[in-house]
């Protein structure tokens, strides 16, 4: 690793160099690196293979690759799930994050990799279902006792509705289970504004 970045330091190329090792007939040495653009590398290898005598082959990874190999600790306060678990690195999207109601704050739904954390994509079928149970805000519903009221938020994890109920200048306000109301279930569909997209556009994977 220091021999390569000094003769990436004398090449004055703009690659960072991520990680090295043999294959393990020691017959290859590969050099892993992250860069913003296509990196012309021959020369380097040249001089690499000059020193170490071997087939040298450098590979050009993703943000997302080079944090799995560096390792680390989440937000969530345990190992980095591409690091212990995960094999291939699944799509990511801002919708996702949406459809799970969560702050589309950067700091708090990207990794140290600085892209979409992979775990949105656990729960997005779960989140996707039990939305789909769910009337969709300012809808109107049917009380148990007959009585028609907006809704004016839901819960999705507890499965409750909260209804507004107007009879002139009175208003009341009454949570009620998802199973006790009636309503047309609609397909919700989850938009992303083109302010949020532009403002967001960095955290999901260009690789």
């Amino acid at each position: 690793m220091k021999i390569c970045e000094e003769k990436i330091t004398k090449r004055e190329l703009e690659m960072k160099l991520v990680g090295a090792e043999y294959t393990f007939d020691n017959n290859k040495l590969i050099f892993y690196f992250t860069a913003d653009g296509r990196i012309d590398f021959r020369e380097l290898v040249k001089d690499l293979a000059a020193v170490f005598h071997t087939r040298i082959e450098l590979r050009q990874i993703g943000v997302r690759d080079e944090t799995k190999l560096m390792g680390g600790i989440g937000i969530c306060g345990r190992e980095l799930c591409c690091k212990s678990y995960l094999a291939d690195f699944v799509p990511v999207s801002i919708k996702m994050a949406k459809e799970q109601n969560l702050s589309l704050n950067p700091t708090k739904i990207s990794g140290l990799c600085g892209r979409l954390m992979c775990c949105l994509k656990n729960e997005q079928e779960t989140y996707e279902y039990l939305n789909s149970r769910l009337p969709g805000i300012n809808d109107v519903v049917t009380t148990p006792d007959g009585f028609k009221g907006t809704v004016q938020s839901v819960n999705v994890l507890r499965q409750t509705v909260r209804v507004l109920f107007e009879d002139g200048d009175l208003k009341e306000v009454k949570d009620y289970p998802t199973d006790q109301l009636k309503f047309k279930p609609r397909k919700r569909k989850v938009q992303v504004s083109k302010e949020e997209a532009k403002e967001l556009a960095d955290l999901e994977d260009k690789n």
